[in-house]
């Protein structure tokens, strides 16, 4: 897909669409340009969407079922042709969604009040997922120097002792992390001395830039290790529902299978989410290529409109994920003015660092036409601007 191609504005109001469509329900007025929910305003492949015409022209919408050769056998492809990672159809279960998934391991896998370690910042679904579930919180500061952040690992051996569960994000959302393999493999050591099971949300996987992510699964270890994963965030593709996760763990397979299939009846898919994930890990990988480079530029663009027009705010090139993680800290202003100046000088809705537990942080998301990102650039400007002209 060419960048041109990337670059095509498709007007999305009117679709239903949370981004577009529902943003006063978030920030109190309509009249804002969007870069919030981790969507895309990028067309799916066109390979897909034909595949998808093609089943609806079939007029007859009856149930259908994921334990089929083509959609198992085609996640293993994407895994070993893109992960070099070798990973068992016998593994693979069906879920409607991938914080449904991380909702039943935390069930499966822990008693309440049970601790969950996870990194913070941290996207705000684990926070509710794990009060939700009854489960407790435990948090491990992720360390920053220069809008880099890495693991505090002697923090987290020490919080691994209370710890029954390690709920990570590959990549890291919001700070765009992808995290190395040294940094798996102590990890996973921690886990493997303390008995914690590893529950790993990889639904960003294939967003990243100069490296490729590890899936725990690929590297050796003793630990309960069980990825969460969906094509939905990597082809555009969320609403046609679907995802799955990979369990080598006979006894939590069948624990989670039974759970869905005969306690919770979600176990039968939509047929368009089965077809999007076989054509999608079969044929589109050269499609995610050109995506993740047209991002890139996305961000290489908006790190050097901040840095010339906006010097007080700070921004490093993430490794992974569609998101600036932009510190606003030097502008002297709380979250709660800054989004009262987004709203009301620039017109622009970001989301705001605090819903992802850190302070004086937007999340800019840049999956979308370049021309989206210059405009929504401009109003951040207008916006830093009017702060600065009260000082």
């Amino acid at each position: 897909m060419s960048g041109s191609e990337f670059d095509t504005v498709i007007d999305r109001r009117g679709t239903f669409c949370t981004q577009w469509d529902y943003i006063e329900d978030r920030f109190g007025t309509d009249n804002l340009l969007p870069f919030t929910i981790s969507d895309m305003d990028i067309a799916c492949p066109k390979s897909l969407v034909y595949t998808l015409k093609k089943r609806i022209e079939h007029p007859i919408y009856g149930y259908s079922r994921w334990k089929n050769e083509d959609y198992l056998s085609a996640i293993v492809h994407w895994y070993a042709s893109r992960y070099d990672c070798m990973i068992s159809k016998d593994w693979i279960c069906y879920s409607p969604s991938v914080m449904y998934s991380i909702a039943k391991l935390l069930q499966l896998c822990s008693e309440p009040r049970d601790g969950v370690l996870v990194f913070t910042p941290a996207y705000d679904s684990f926070y509710k997922v794990i009060e939700n579930n009854q489960r407790r919180l435990i948090s491990s500061e992720l360390l920053e120097n220069a809008g880099y952040y890495q693991i505090d690992f002697e923090d987290v051996e020490e919080k691994c002792k209370e710890a029954r569960i390690l709920l990570l994000c590959n990549p890291h959302n919001p700070v765009g992390r992808v995290w190395k393999k040294q940094e798996l493999q102590k990890l996973l050591q921690l886990c493997e001395k303390y008995d914690i099971t590893v529950i790993s949300d990889d639904i960003h996987m294939d967003i990243t830039y100069k490296e490729k992510g590890i899936p725990v699964l690929k590297l050796a270890s003793d630990c309960r290790c069980f990825i969460c994963s969906s094509p939905s965030k990597t082809f555009n593709i969320p609403s046609l529902q679907g995802s799955y996760v990979i369990l080598p763990d006979f006894k939590i397979y069948e624990a989670f299978e039974t759970m869905t299939r005969y306690t919770e009846f979600v176990n039968s898919p939509a047929i368009l989410g089965v077809l999007s994930t076989i054509e999608a890990y079969r044929h589109c990988a050269e499609w995610v290529d050109d995506l993740c480079s047209y991002l890139y530029d996305n961000l290489k663009y908006t790190e050097s409109y901040i840095q010339k027009h906006m010097p007080k705010l700070k921004f490093q090139i993430p490794e992974g994920c569609y998101f600036a993680w932009i510190d606003f800290h030097e502008l002297g202003i709380s979250d709660a003015q800054m989004q009262q100046f987004l709203i009301h000088e620039g017109k622009v809705a970001i989301m705001s660092g605090t819903v992802y537990g850190a302070k004086q942080h937007l999340r800019f998301h840049v999956g979308c036409s370049r021309s989206k990102v210059e405009d929504g650039l401009c109003r951040l400007k207008k916006t830093y601007d009017a702060i600065e002209r009260l000082k």
